[in-house]
């Protein structure tokens, strides 16, 4: 890149007019601007950018100082006050970063028009070298290197806003631990209807059919003492339980089941129960071929064989779908015998 001469015509234009489409483009002469040849309005707008980089650098910290404070419940003008906390905070940083860039470039930063040649791209020596020049003489004008107080503040700025979406990050949720590989069914947790929470005998399971099910702990149920209680879980905490528990229940004829040893006595007079979520990336199944026993995902069709313990039988999916042990209370009811042995849902590598 090449600066303009005052008259508006490139230096090589001189020599050899004809080598130019446009020898004389029209560019009026170039003015200075107040902090070209003022210093002390220099110094003032250097201040005031660096102030707008500091402020973005205390909205950053302010993020995280509301994040931790302020209640996620509290209110304001009627709106969460936590949500209008971290919004306002973090836009004010990017709005004052972004202000102090342009104010960088519109009165401190080298305004001489130049122009570019163009020509068929290759990788010269001569190439590299003029881009390493061009790329020099860029930081120059700019001033980010002799500028200390800016570069200083905006990398400061920059470094900050950092903060919030690492906040925001762990705010995703506590780390998984081992919650992956566990569901709430345990011994003795009936299964009930996944509308209404009904308990289900096996006299509700018709020869053939499905029922799509869920543990008694999600809703409200009576006790022995005929008292209403409340359901176990609630809000966050039911909805995250709720995608990792939904089970189905089907019934078909004894002499039809071939199960793997393991769990031969997993099932009730023809009654098995399964996960609904598929091994293979987790959509919830109940496509349910009552003549083939066969269990077909809706998403990308692997199916699996629930007279023979879930296992794949075609289909992406890798692993059987998981089976719950299943019996009786003393009520007559279905309830789980212990929870899955095996985690529910998607595989992956750190799944068999």
């Amino acid at each position: 890149m090449s600066e303009l001469s005052t008259n508006g015509h490139h230096p090589a234009e001189r020599d050899n007019p004809v080598s130019e489409p446009i020898p004389d483009p029209g560019l009026p002469e170039h003015e200075p601007r107040p902090t070209d040849v003022d210093p002390a309005l220099e110094r003032r707008a250097e201040l005031q950018i660096a102030g707008m980089f500091l402020l973005a650098t205390l909205m950053g910290l302010a993020f995280c100082v509301c994040y931790v404070a302020i209640d996620i419940d509290a209110t304001i003008f009627g709106y969460g006050a936590s949500n209008f906390a971290l919004g306002l905070t973090l836009g004010l940083a990017l709005l004052l970063i972004g202000l102090g860039a342009v104010q960088w470039a519109r009165k401190l930063m080298t305004d001489h028009e130049i122009i570019e040649y163009r020509h068929p791209a290759r990788s010269s020596d001569a190439d590299r070298e003029q881009a390493l020049t061009a790329f020099t003489t860029g930081s120059a004008e700019s001033g980010f290197g002799r500028r200390t107080l800016i570069r200083t503040s905006l990398l400061s700025a920059l470094g900050v806003l950092g903060l919030p979406a690492i906040v925001l990050l762990r705010d995703l949720g506590p780390l998984p631990g081992t919650v992956l590989q566990h569901t709430v069914w345990r011994k003795g947790v009936r299964i009930v209807n996944d509308v209404g929470g009904t308990p289900l005998k096996p006299d509700d399971i018709e020869l053939g059919a499905l029922v799509n099910a869920e543990p008694a702990s999600f809703f409200p149920q009576a006790g022995a003492d005929g008292k209403i209680r409340p359901a176990e879980y609630e809000g966050f905490e039911l909805n995250n339980a709720k995608s990792k528990a939904a089970v189905i229940l089907v019934r078909m004829q004894p002499s039809d089941i071939h199960p793997i040893k393991p769990q031969a006595s997993w099932g009730y007079d023809g009654i098995l129960c399964f996960s609904k979520i598929c091994t293979h990336v987790g959509c919830p199944i109940s496509l349910w071929e009552r003549q083939t026993h066969q269990l077909l995902c809706p998403c990308h069709q692997s199916t699996f064989d629930l007279a023979s313990s879930g296992k794949v039988i075609f289909g992406p999916a890798s692993r059987s779908l998981p089976q719950l042990p299943i019996g009786l209370d003393d009520e007559g009811y279905l309830i789980a015998m212990h929870d899955f042995d095996q985690p529910v849902g998607p595989s992956f590598w750190e799944r068999g």
